[in-house]
C-alpha cells in the first residue's frame, strides 16, 4: 500500500531571503497546482515573519495556472506590525510571473464577546465511511484511466461524504448544497500555525462542486472550465485537523460564468473554527 502523503513536508519551505522563500509541488500531482497547496504555502510563509500571533484571516487571488514541474518564489511584503494587528502580502511567483497573491492578517491572542452559528445536525463520519467503498466502487465502474488513478492515489486529506458529487460526466441535478467530513491523513504535530496552514489546504477543495450541482455538470463533464479566482478565510477558533471537521457549504449565486460557494468549518464538538468563500470560473463550452 502507498504512504499518504505528509503535508507538513510537502508544504516546507527553502528560506532563500529575508523575505523571500521557495516551495515545490509534488511529483505525482495533477497537471496544475491544486490551489489549495499555493494558500498553505503563501500563509506559511507569511507565518516566517511573523511571531507570537494567529491568522485571523486571508484573502486571495488566484492569477494564472501554476506549473508543478518548477518551484515557487513566494515574496513577502511585511506590510504592518501593529500594536495588536500584523499584516503580511504574498505574491507567488514562477518564471517571473505572479501566479496568486494573499494579504493575511495576524493578531495577539484575547478575549472578547463569542457567538456562533450551530453546527448542521448531519450523521458522522462513521456513517460515512460505511458507505464510502460502495460508492467508491460504483464511481470506477465507468471511469476512465485518469480518473482511476487520481482517485485511488493516496490523499493527504481523508474525506467522507454523502454522494461524492463532482466525478462522472453527468450527475444527477441537486441542491447547491453539501456537509464533509474530512481530516489530515498523517501527524501534522503541536504547532497551531501548521494546524491552519493544513486546514488553509484543504479548504479549497470541493467547493465549485458545490455549486455545479443544479446544473448536472461535474470536473468530468465534456467541455467544463472551472478554475478557482479568488479565496477568503477567516479563523475563529484553533483546532486539531487530526481530528474530524465538518465542512458544510452553499452556493447562492451563479452568473456571467462564475460560480460563488460559502463554507463552515466545524469541529467534532460542534464548534465553528472557520469560514470560507470563494468565487471561480464556471463555463461550458458550446
Amino acid at each position: 500500500m502507498e504512504t499518504p502523503e505528509i503535508l507538513v513536508e510537502t508544504l516546507a519551505l527553502e528560506r532563500i531571503e529575508v523575505n523571500l522563500f521557495r516551495g515545490v509541488s509534488p511529483e505525482d500531482g495533477p497537471g496544475r497546482i491544486f490551489g489549495g497547496q499555493v494558500i498553505a504555502q503563501s500563509l506559511l510563509a507569511a507565518y516566517e515573519t511573523v511571531e507570537d500571533r494567529i491568522c485571523h484571516s486571508l484573502h486571495c487571488y488566484f492569477i494564472r495556472p501554476g506549473d508543478p514541474r518548477i518551484p515557487i518564489l513566494f515574496e513577502v511584503d511585511r506590510s504592518r506590525d501593529g500594536g495588536t494587528f500584523t499584516t503580511r502580502r504574498v505574491i507567488a511567483v514562477q518564471n517571473g510571473k505572479q501566479i496568486f497573491n494573499l494579504a493575511a492578517s495576524f493578531q495577539v491572542a484575547e478575549e472578547g464577546f463569542e457567538h456562533q452559528a450551530p453546527m448542521p445536525d448531519v450523521p458522522g463520519p462513521e456513517t460515512y465511511a460505511a458507505e464510502a467503498d460502495a460508492q467508491k466502487a460504483k464511481m470506477l465502474e465507468n471511469a476512465s484511466e485518469e480518473m482511476r488513478r487520481m482517485m485511488n492515489r493516496p490523499r493527504p486529506i481523508e474525506m467522507l461524504g454523502r454522494d461524492n458529487y463532482g466525478f462522472g460526466r453527468k450527475p444527477k441535478p441537486g441542491e447547491p448544497k453539501s456537509d464533509t467530513w474530512m481530516r489530515a491523513v498523517a501527524p501534522i504535530g503541536d504547532e497551531a500555525r501548521m494546524h491552519q496552514v493544513i486546514l488553509a489546504y484543504a479548504s479549497d477543495m470541493n467547493l465549485l462542486s458545490t455549486a455545479m450541482r443544479p446544473h448536472g455538470v461535474a470536473w468530468q463533464t465534456p467541455g467544463l472550465q472551472s478554475a478557482s479566482l479568488d479565496h477568503a478565510m477567516w479563523f475563529h477558533k484553533p483546532s486539531n485537523f487530526n481530528d474530524w471537521h465538518l465542512y458544510t457549504q452553499d452556493s447562492p449565486s451563479a452568473s456571467g460564468g462564475r460560480g460563488f460557494v460559502r463554507g463552515a468549518i466545524y469541529d467534532a464538538k460542534g464548534e465553528l473554527v472557520a469560514s470560507v468563500a470563494q468565487e471561480g470560473l464556471m463555463r461550458l463550452k458550446k
